[in-house]
């Protein structure tokens, strides 16, 4: 198969991913191989290749936002046929046994596998990914499902962890994919949804998917919020969002690495706020995902690359340069 490989983490302007050969993945007994027909781009992979995020198994094949076709079965398989089309995301693996498995958080086992961090991942033309693990599609393009897979899953558990219910005031703090799906879900759920971006252009597209008021981190937020999510990888954003909530509010950090949280006076967290951190997604959260996705439906927007320039598509999403979410199409 043909994939593309980090070997050592470094700038993306050093072109860190290069196109290999490598074998084809010859699946376990438990185990299936789905040929690639999308793969989108998350920050975490530009985290993990650039650095931010130190790689736990080198050399790696990033990804793990992926749309494919079955075309081997493991020898134990039951419920998946070839030809099926299935997605691969962020959680790869769990032990089903310990006591976060045991009680539905499965997103915090302790032993906990990762696509594109600990398991080859799907910026290739072939992927292995466990049956356990896989993920049943609705009838929609790949390439648009693709994005679903980690920034509409994790935006969606990001909703859940900050407690926001339907009809309240919700801020997203920073607007970048992932934000874009889960305010489509807050507005399904009749919420007022707030939007602080830097970005001119991301405030227009937040005004345009219906958010109540938009504005930059210097601007407050006209009414004090009931919950908060933060989407950029900065810890003064963070701050910022405590900031504007009301009491008893939550903020929800979406973000496997942030580069510092500053220091802040106790008033902001008294009456009662909480900050609490979003780590990975269970197999119920996608389930969930994809249903309200049809339901809705969300609508994704993406800009296609083909495989070969994965450090393309890395390096305008460093610059804010994507008007939607990138998405690897091997050709």
């Amino acid at each position: 198969m043909r994939a593309t490989l980090l070997s050592t983490a470094a700038p993306i302007a050093e072109h860190p991913l290069r196109m290999v050969d490598l074998p084809d993945p010859r699946p376990g007994p438990d185990e299936m191989v789905l040929e690639v027909t999308a793969c989108a781009v998350c920050r975490t992979d530009l985290q993990i290749v650039v650095g931010d995020v130190p790689a736990r198994l080198l050399p790696i094949v990033p990804g793990h936002q992926v749309v494919g076709r079955v075309v081997e079965l493991g020898s134990e398989m039951a419920g998946w046929a070839v030809g099926d089309r299935a997605g691969v995301g962020w959680l790869g693996h769990t032990c089903g046994a310990c006591r976060f498995c045991m009680t539905g958080r499965e997103n915090l086992c302790p032993t906990a596998r990762f696509t594109g961090w600990d398991i080859h991942g799907g910026f290739a033309t072939r992927i292995g990914v466990k049956a356990a693990f896989a993920i049943r599609l609705p009838e929609r393009a790949d390439t648009d499902l693709a994005p679903l897979l980690c920034g509409g899953i994790i935006g969606f558990r990001s909703l859940r962890v900050s407690g926001i219910a339907p009809g309240g005031r919700l801020g997203l703090f920073g607007f970048g994919a992932s934000a874009s799906l889960a305010i489509q879900v807050a507005l399904h759920w009749g919420c007022e949804v707030f939007v602080v971006t830097r970005s001119r252009d991301e405030q227009r597209r937040a005004l345009a998917l219906g958010a109540a008021w938009t504005g930059t981190y210097d601007d407050p937020v006209p009414t004090p919020l009931d919950a908060a999510i933060t989407f950029a990888p900065v810890g003064e954003v963070v701050v910022s969002a405590l900031r504007s909530l009301e009491r008893g509010g939550v903020v929800a950090v979406n973000a496997i690495h942030l580069d510092r949280v500053p220091q802040f006076d106790y008033d902001l967290l008294w009456l009662e706020r909480q900050i609490r951190s979003v780590a990975n997604y269970t197999r119920d959260d996608a389930a969930e995902l994809l249903r309200l996705a049809g339901e809705i439906p969300i609508v994704t927007t993406v800009d296609l690359y083909p495989l070969e320039e994965a450090n393309l598509a890395l390096a305008r999403l460093e610059k804010g340069e994507l008007g939607g979410t990138a998405v690897l199409v091997p050709t």
